[in-house]
């Protein structure tokens, strides 16, 4: 092979491989290319599936609006005149309503009621009030249980368990429930409890709400 041969040779697979390695760099760009937009791809998609579980969890707990629990929650006696015929009672009840929402939760007056033998004894006044998000607004309210109203009842003086007076309660507030200042929703909660009174220690025996 002459010279210029093999100059011409040489000069063929420069030619030749500054061309193999224009088309591998231009597989290498696009491979990248390819990757890059994946990836991207990729991170939009856990952008999304972690805004819809964000936006998801906000609304089942934070935008969730639960109903108020109302309750009695203790008691405790001023006066008591308690006989197998007649009982007159003055009665301080604490309540409480518990909101367990994230917003606060305001409701207007009310009255509560307390029964014995699904005969009414006994009611007394609920101020309007407000609530905080997630705590419990206690307040207490004087009673006066009198069984003027059942005297005539065969039942009474013949309770199943002696030596305790067993009465209910029964009261409804309407309200609403406030959420970020914007959200507002009407809420009402109703009162259902049982209180057992211990007339030898003029205590609450057994307290329970439905």
């Amino acid at each position: 092979m002459t010279d210029k041969d093999q100059h011409i040779h040489q000069t063929s697979q420069a030619n030749g491989h500054t061309k193999h390695d224009e088309e591998t760099a231009v597989l290498h760009s696009k491979d990248a290319r390819k990757m890059k937009r994946m990836k991207c791809l990729l991170y939009i998609a856990i952008f999304i599936v972690f805004q819809t579980a964000i936006i998801l969890l906000f609304a089942l707990t934070i935008m969730k609006i639960r109903t108020p629990k109302f309750r009695v929650r203790s008691a405790t006696f001023y006066s008591f005149d308690y006989t197998n015929t007649s009982f007159n009672i003055s009665m301080n009840a604490e309540l409480g309503v518990k909101n367990t929402n994230f917003g606060h939760y305001k409701f207007q007056e009310s009255t509560i009621e307390f029964f014995y033998n699904d005969l009414s004894v006994g009611m007394a006044s609920v101020p309007k009030a407000r609530v905080r998000a997630r705590s419990t607004k206690e307040f207490n309210v004087i009673v006066n249980l009198s069984s003027s109203n059942v005297q005539n009842s065969p039942q009474l003086g013949s309770d199943p368990i002696p030596g305790v007076l067993t009465l209910t309660s029964k009261s409804k507030l309407n309200g609403k429930v406030e959420l970020l200042k914007v959200l507002k929703k009407k809420k009402s909660t109703e009162m259902d409890c049982t209180l057992e009174i211990n007339v030898r220690l003029k205590s609450i025996g057994y307290l329970t709400c439905k």
